[in-house]
């Protein structure tokens, strides 16, 4: 191996006498200075931005300038938005958004990566529209529910909506943002890029009333379901027309990642059991074929066996999500290998070969990924166990150490040697810094588990929000669960009227103590290898607990996870904006209601109504925020 330069040894060096003399005892001094070094960091990579680069798309950090890589749409700025509110920057979010809404809309003759706009574009200007209030922005009356915000990202999923016009319902990777899908595009599309919608598209929903975008989202993923392999695994690539899979390993990073990661945000956010249920069941092939040693494999998916011994950079969002389902355990054996590998260059790299313990060829760089500083963040939250601090402050030392230009923070072209790489993604505002500050900031809002909210009125009477819970997108975009309820989505016919509680005692009741250990103990909880789950009648409203991370890029090969299929394409003759050109992928003129009746009528993809109402799952031991928060929401909405 190459390590050749003394910056790495001085890292490796560090690191090796933290080893030594164990774990370190982290006080509240401490924290604090490492959340202010972060906020540092944050800085002097957003002003750089902002001074070289802005209205590009990301920022050269070597070179100094800018360049456009994802559709021209300011990208980092947007993307940075969450972190600003986190970090308490109010004023310059107010301004960032007063930029954005002097946009009309996002017409534009370009190709784009209908993956990156839902979670960039569409999952960052949604979760600017529910911190806004918390931000001090000036609001439209009727707010959640309404905004200018809303709208912008409302206008960007109706020109995604098109590409999942399609004969399965998984949608296409590639559309145009004028005129639909583009003519001659595939139709194989990563598994990622098929079911990594659901959060985007159902806040969407929640706060328009329109169910179009929810029950768009749900198809797709019901289609990826029963194109599972009879082992209960899924390949990489599938052909959205046949159904036909063209890639076929099966694994848990690039091209696969975010699937897995939005049936557990998914089910916590719009409280769809059935959704967790679906990861249940995958994760248990995924032990079964994948697991190693406490490591996971790529394997054949038709039959199981290993075909790429290799564990990718993306993988490392992994214990994240098994934190969020309780597995704390197993999430924190896994991370254990993957800070290893962290140990050993300084970075993990894009590939590591796990036989050989080494980086592989042509996969060596690191582009200041976040998904290990995610899984470390997340499990510091469920267990507060002090060497996760430790190895979220390696993480800042490595990047401080070898990634800092005077423009920036550079991609690590080859962890071996620590050279630089001029290119800054977006996604290290959106989530490397964000996580980060988070692991160190124990007391900031987005920690909250439901000690306070804060009341509004809206259209639909009080409602509040902002008590904690908050899902993050694949992009590290927070959205609040609770702002979710206050628009079209209330049940207001579902309201308990406790005047009836003498003639209603049975109903009111709930569970005994003994009852909820039966429960639990019975394995309906995600060590679970039980077929047969309890069905509970369906529950009034269940709060929301917190959430996780970003996945691969998506419409490339495995090897390709870095990249986008087709990142920006101008077209030579732009056209005057005419919504009458846009066309689904057959030719005729795309009509998105009739598209949605279609697949109402069709009914293809077999749904498994038991799962749809097993609310019980959704509060065993893994989330145990969500009975306090809802304990909390009677006593706000009844005493």
């Amino acid at each position: 191996m190459l390590f050749n330069h003394n910056k790495v040894f001085y890292i490796l060096i560090i690191t090796t006498i933290n080893i030594a003399n164990g774990i370190r005892t982290y006080t509240k001094n401490d924290l604090i200075k490492l959340r202010e070094e972060v906020r540092e960091m944050f800085y002097h990579a957003y002003d750089s931005y902002l001074k070289y680069a802005y209205p590009y798309d990301e920022l050269r950090p070597i070179s100094c300038d800018g360049i456009d890589t994802y559709g021209s749409y300011s990208l980092t700025l947007i993307d940075a938005l969450g972190t600003l509110a986190i970090m308490g920057n109010h004023s310059e979010f107010q301004r960032v958004v007063q930029i954005l809404t002097a946009k009309p809309d996002f017409d534009a003759n370009i190709n784009v990566s209908v993956f990156e706009t839902n979670i960039r574009i569409v999952g960052g200007l949604l979760s600017a529209h529910l911190l806004s209030h918390r931000a001090g922005v000036k609001l439209e009356p009727g707010w959640p529910c309404n905004g200018p915000l809303l709208r912008l990202a409302e206008d960007v999923a109706k020109r995604l909506i098109v590409a999942f016009d399609t004969k399965t319902g998984m949608p296409y990777g590639t559309i145009n943002l004028r005129k639909g899908v583009p003519k001659g595009e595939t139709a194989v599309t990563c598994t990622a890029g098929i079911g990594t919608f659901i959060l985007e598209f159902g806040t969407l929903s929640r706060l328009t009333g329109d169910p179009l975008y929810e029950e768009i989202a749900l198809n797709a993923l019901y289609a990826l379901y029963n194109h599972k392999s009879p082992l209960g695994l899924y390949g990489n690539h599938i052909d959205v027309e046949t159904g036909r899979w063209t890639y076929q390993d099966a694994g848990i990073g690039s091209g696969v990642d975010s699937f897995f990661e939005y049936l557990v945000k998914g089910s916590i956010l719009l409280q769809r059991p059935e959704l967790l249920e679906m990861f249940h069941e995958a994760r248990k092939s995924i032990d079964k074929y994948l697991k190693k040693d406490d490591w996971y494999m790529w394997v054949s998916m038709t039959k199981g066996q290993v075909t790429i011994p290799v564990f990718q950079s993306l993988e490392a969002y992994w214990p994240g999500v098994l934190s969020l389902i309780g597995d704390t355990s197993s999430a924190m054996k896994t991370l254990h290998n993957y800070h290893q590998v962290w140990l050993q260059y300084g970075f993990t790299p894009e590939f590591y070969y796990i036989p050989q313990s080494e980086a592989g060829t042509n996969r060596e760089s690191y582009p200041l990924r976040p998904e290990l500083i995610e899984s470390i963040m997340y499990l510091y939250r469920a267990t507060e166990d002090p060497f996760l601090l430790q190895a979220g402050e390696d993480i800042l030392r490595s990047i401080q150490h070898s990634a800092r230009t005077p423009c920036g923070y550079a991609t690590i072209k080859d962890v071996r040697d620590h050279r630089k790489e001029d290119r800054m993604e977006s996604f290290f505002l959106s989530e490397t810094t964000k996580y980060l500050y988070l692991l160190f900031d124990t007391e900031n809002f987005i920690h909250n588990q439901g000690q306070h909210g804060t009341v509004i009125n809206t259209p639909n009477g009080e409602c509040i929000i902002e008590t904690g819970g908050y899902i993050f997108n694949t992009e590290a975009h927070p959205l609040d669960p609770a702002a979710l309820h206050c628009c079209h989505d209330m049940p207001k016919l579902n309201l308990v009227n406790f005047n009836d509680l003498e003639e209603k005692k049975s109903l009111f009741r709930g569970d005994s103590i003994n009852e909820r250990r039966n429960y639990i103990n019975k394995n309906v909880c995600p060590e679970t290898e039980d077929e047969d789950k309890a069905i509970s009648n369906k529950t009034d409203e269940i709060a929301v607990d917190e959430i996780t991370t970003e996945s691969s890029n998506s419409y490339v090969k495995l090897e390709d996870n870095d990249n986008v299929s087709q990142k920006i394409n101008f077209e030579e003759n732009v056209t005057l904006k005419n919504e009458e050109n846009k066309k689904s992928k057959s030719g005729k003129k795309f009509d998105e209601q009739e598209m949605l009746e279609r697949f109402r009528t069709e009914s293809k993809n077999n749904r498994n109504t038991t799962w749809e109402t097993n609310y019980k799952l959704l509060t065993c031991k893994a989330q145990p925020f969500l009975q306090k928060l809802s304990i909390l929401g009677e006593f706000f909405k009844y005493i």
